[in-house]
């Protein structure tokens, strides 16, 4: 995450480079051991956050020890923390076993932390998006949404909601949508791509490139609504022609630590939109998210990229297109399965609570 408008690199990054700017972390090998177990303020050690202390309960996130320190502090009856062991996990406490009693106990501690002022570069009052993200408790089922009984019997997907801002202390999975409008054949090296530059005030990435159209999935909202509700949010584009023209064209996944050393594993689901050859068509900013949009030929898509200047999940995003539409290929890119596997991974999943 960067608080700091852009500046061009000195050398051009190469594809490879871009995607290890924004999949940049593995989980060490001695993940899960007793030994990085010691040192509360070691940032580079996490241990796997489950929502109970039963065998085979889910992993929803890596917590940080910083941050299990903290957790220890709280009240009882809220969080289970065994005594650092092999294998160990941080857990809801065996009362807080509902999704809505979840929920209550992150909100009342993510709202205080606020407060009081812990991790102001995460969760400060200039950073609070005052937007909740779900968590589910297998992070590639389906996206369900409130359960009508507010009870776990029967193990639906979903787990919990909580504020977004808080998602990358706490090491949770989230979701959104991006899509690429462009004019012209999408395979043709004459196609254009509609580029926002982001606004000046943003609370992220302010004046960095971005993709045509992007967002969070918010708790509650299903993908592609998600989708049609930041294409008129951000860029004042007509509901029919989303509606219309907009394809799922598959997903990205990287797993990422901002500069904070929080981890942030993401998966975006991926959409095209090439604009009908008759239909006029310009994008317009409406929710001051986006400060302008500019018709960039493919040359200049690229020659920005390798500058370094788009949001590094947004050049992900792009590479992924090039790579579908033929404008990175075998034949040209000597690190292409390196680029395509790794846009497509499963964020080391399965090691989140595998015993050492």
């Amino acid at each position: 995450m960067s608080n700091d408008p852009p500046s061009p690199v000195s050398s051009p990054l190469s594809y490879l480079e871009l995607v290890k700017i924004c999949d940049n972390f593995r989980l060490p090998p001695n993940f899960g051991s007793t030994d990085v177990f010691q040192k509360p303020s070691d940032t580079d050690s996490f241990v796997p956050w489950t929502l109970s202390q039963s065998s085979g309960s889910p992993a929803v996130g890596l917590l940080r020890l910083d941050i299990v320190d903290l957790l220890r502090k709280e009240k009882p009856g809220t969080w289970a923390i065994p005594e650092p062991q092999a294998g160990y996990r941080v857990s809801f406490d065996a009362s807080v076993n509902t999704p809505r009693k979840r929920t209550a106990v992150l909100k009342e501690l993510c709202e205080r932390w606020r407060d009081t002022g812990a991790f102001p570069a995460s969760i400060g009052p200039r950073k609070w998006r005052n937007e909740m993200f779900p968590v589910y408790r297998n992070p590639f089922g389906v996206h369900e949404y409130y359960p009508e009984n507010d009870s776990d019997e029967g193990e639906g997907n979903y787990a919990f909601q909580m504020e977004r801002a808080a998602c990358a202390l706490f090491g949770v999975i989230t979701y959104g949508i991006h899509m690429t409008v462009y004019q012209g054949i999408a395979s043709s090296p004459q196609v254009k791509i509609w580029v926002p530059t982001r606004a000046k005030t943003k609370q992220t990435w302010p004046s960095w490139l971005d993709n045509s159209v992007a967002g969070g999935i918010p708790s509650g909202m299903p993908v592609f609504e998600s989708l049609a509700k930041e294409c008129e949010e951000e860029a004042s584009m007509e509901a029919d022609i989303v509606r219309k023209h907009a394809k799922p064209v598959g997903a990205i996944s990287y797993f990422s630590r901002n500069r904070m050393h929080f981890l942030q594993p993401e998966i975006k689901y991926v959409y095209d939109l090439g604009v009908p050859h008759d239909t006029p068509f310009q994008p317009r900013p409406l929710d001051g998210e986006v400060e302008s949009f500019d018709l960039l030929s493919l040359d200049e898509v690229k020659s920005k990229l390798r500058q370094g200047i788009f949001k590094p999940n947004c050049a992900a995003v792009l590479i992924d297109f090039f790579v579908r539409h033929g404008h990175l290929t075998p034949d040209d890119e000597p690190d292409y399965m390196e680029i395509v596997s790794r846009l497509h991974g499963r964020l080391e999943y399965e090691r989140w609570c595998r015993q050492v």
